[in-house]
């Protein structure tokens, strides 16, 4: 599909309402995991679990070269470019981005040039064989300048947030196997974001799988190298003030009826899962392709 264009408008580049690329044979990417330290900036990225030597691992599924690789969550920054940058709309909808005319930086569902386009699937061939049912993935922690938030596009471009850095963590969302979703991921200050992620799941014969990573993302006009050095979250999640005023941890689940997005080569179907301990009620986004 077309990218959006850089020049579109701040309100566009937030609200489209966008696709997933259309998956192809995930198995094109290449066996052996890539080694080296890896900026990206630009191009498509999912994150997902996979059976790397028969170890289930989270890893990047990296497509911006000529072969897709998968590499280890330590080995890569996820930079987000100051053409990413756009003011939060007057449209009381994006209120959880903050006040209208407040800069975030945003890296979109719908794809746009000189962009990273990350995304999340569950299409590893052994992961979609043997999986039963949905790869639970939990947020365990973030770690940074601001805040961060990840929503997806709803019809008409109403958003429907998944995760929010202001609120209590750890949180969860169920992936559905063999899915491959897109959503915003906005975050409100530049600077290092340190995103403690954990994907689990059980397979058809029983067996429990587990592996939590960490995801680099370097944001803004800074040398995004330096996001190499910064230190992960070791212990549970905790309610903490970031510098600036923001929060650097905590996410919430959107209240609300059941809803189902048909996106063209996606549909999203937020489900609810039982309240978290503080009564709210959570929500689970799952992609299915062919639908």
């Amino acid at each position: 599909m077309a990218a959006v264009s850089a020049t579109a408008s701040p309100l566009t580049a937030i609200a489209a309402t966008a696709a997933s690329p259309t998956p192809g044979v995930e198995s094109d990417a290449a066996a052996e995991t890539g080694r080296g330290r890896t900026i990206i900036g630009d191009g498509h990225i999912d994150m997902g679990p996979r059976f790397d030597h028969g170890r289930w691992t989270v890893q990047i599924r990296d497509d911006t070269g000529k072969e897709a690789v998968w590499r280890n969550a330590d080995d890569v920054v996820l930079q987000v470019k100051d053409r990413a940058e756009v003011e939060v709309p007057k449209d009381s909808a994006f209120g959880f981005l903050g006040k209208p005319g407040d800069h975030v930086w945003l890296l979109p569902q719908a794809q746009q040039e000189g962009v990273l386009w990350p995304g999340w699937n569950s299409q590893e061939p052994k992961v979609a064989a043997t999986v039963d049912r949905e790869v639970t993935w939990q947020l365990l922690d973030v770690r940074g300048p601001g805040d961060f938030v990840l929503f997806l596009n709803g019809s008409f471009g109403t958003p429907t947030v998944v995760f929010d850095a202001r609120r209590k963590l750890p949180q969860e969302t169920g992936i559905e196997v063999n899915s491959h979703v897109h959503g915003n991921w906005a975050f409100t200050r530049p600077g290092t974001y340190l995103l403690r992620v954990r994907m689990s799941a059980k397979t058809k014969g029983g067996a429990e799988h587990a592996d939590t990573r960490t995801l680099r993302f370097s944001v803004g006009a800074q040398d995004p190298r330096t996001a190499f050095a910064a230190k992960a979250a070791t212990s549970p999640a905790t309610h903490r003030a970031s510098p600036g005023g923001g929060s650097a941890a905590p996410l919430w689940w959107g209240a609300g009826a059941a809803t189902a997005v048909a996106l063209t080569a996606v549909v999203v179907v937020l489900r609810r899962r039982p309240a978290d301990e503080d009564g709210e009620p959570q929500l689970a986004a799952t992609g299915k392709d062919g639908e």
